[in-house]
């Protein structure tokens, strides 16, 4: 059952409070960016904490003193380190094709610093030999798949932050990975300051219609491939009120997301529909030739939303992050505020970018 609209606001105020009230214990200045070279700019935050230790899935990272050199390979990481109010050295190149691997929503934070130096996935992990030459001093991965033959290679250059052990690999939320690198990098106070104004946006942008409805979030990748509870995408659409649909972690076998088979369609009958698309036209249309799911109800109704997934506004849902949220939520809540009225003459077009 999802909880009230106005229950959810009152507990990301608490959140937002906790986070900032911890950070003031531990203290910092201000939150000038990095000379360019991925270090700090003098006055800018510093966490008096250092060491500090983090847990992860393999353990513990040590980390002696504030990081100079951070090199993220958390597909998403770069993101919470330019949170944080700093600049990584190097980062994974993922989705997009970003100059330096940094979206259009980061692009304020990254601001005139150095661009970092992307790094590739060579199918079996990072370019180890490139991670080694830009002599790091941190190694973040919060939101990766991290082996432990990876970890144990990674840890020989630098203390490794690691995903978290309590969630499945690239399950981490939002605000736990903006937490987590703020305090591994010494920018606890700008990460609690950044996830308190995302919650507070989110909290702004959700609709009293949605605490009562449902909604689930999907790709055409091979079939139907379907979002879990533990995606950034669907953690965006309970996180605004929606309640996913009764079974469907335990559909797509427990993991982040997977196909479906056309018996269990029904899992796409909800109030709201949204479709990562790579042609919004086509593959829209695709989709609804195919009877099993064309005559759903919610089809009918027009309760479907359509994004572009290569298009910057596609990339940011598909990011999820501290920063690319609220590019997101400009242009996905009407959409959503659409489909839940069940009224397909209202239907907003998807936006452009």
């Amino acid at each position: 059952m999802a909880r009230s609209l106005t229950a959810r606001r009152a507990a990301a105020a608490f959140v937002s409070a906790l986070l900032l009230l911890g950070t003031a214990a531990c203290g910092g200045g201000s939150d000038e960016k990095g000379s360019g070279d991925g270090t700090s700019g003098e006055g800018a935050s510093r966490d008096s904490a250092f060491p500090v230790t983090i847990p992860h899935k393999f353990g513990e990272a040590k980390i002696p003193a504030e990081p100079k050199r951070i090199v993220t390979l958390g597909l998403t990481d770069q993101d919470a380190v330019l949170a944080a109010g700093k600049v990584p050295v190097g980062t994974m190149d993922w989705i997009g094709g970003f100059e330096g691997a940094v979206g259009p929503w980061a692009q304020d934070e990254l601001g005139s610093a150095t661009v970092p130096t992307v790094l590739k996935d060579t199918g079996t992990g990072a370019q180890i030999e490139k991670v080694a030459a830009l002599d790091p001093d941190l190694i973040v991965a919060v939101y990766g798949g991290l082996t432990k033959e990876q970890y144990r290679t990674l840890s020989k250059f630098a203390p490794v932050v690691a995903q978290p052990a309590k969630y499945q690999d690239y399950g981490v939320p939002w605000q736990e990975q903006a937490t987590i690198v703020g305090k591994a990098v010494g920018g606890s106070e700008a990460a609690a300051k950044a996830v308190a104004d995302v919650e507070a946006r989110i909290a702004a942008a959700a609709r009293p219609e949605f605490e009562n409805a449902t909604a689930v979030m999907g790709t055409p990748y091979e079939g139907i491939f379907l979002y879990g509870s533990q995606d950034p995408r669907s953690r965006l659409l309970t996180d605004l009120g929606f309640s996913l649909p009764a079974g469907l972690d335990k559909a797509i076998g427990g993991k982040f997301g997977a196909n479906i088979s056309k018996e269990r369609t029904d899992l796409l009958d909800q109030d709201a529909v949204v479709w990562m698309l790579g042609d919004v036209e086509k593959d829209g249309a695709k989709l609804r030739e195919d009877p099993s799911y064309g005559g759903l109800k919610a089809v009918k109704e027009g309760r479907e939303v359509y994004i572009h997934e290569t298009s910057d506004y596609g990339y940011a849902a598909t990011f999820g992050t501290v920063l690319s949220l609220p590019y997101v939520l400009d242009r996905l809540v009407p959409q959503l505020t659409a489909a839940v009225d069940g009224k397909p003459e209202t239907k907003v077009e998807q936006p452009a970018s």
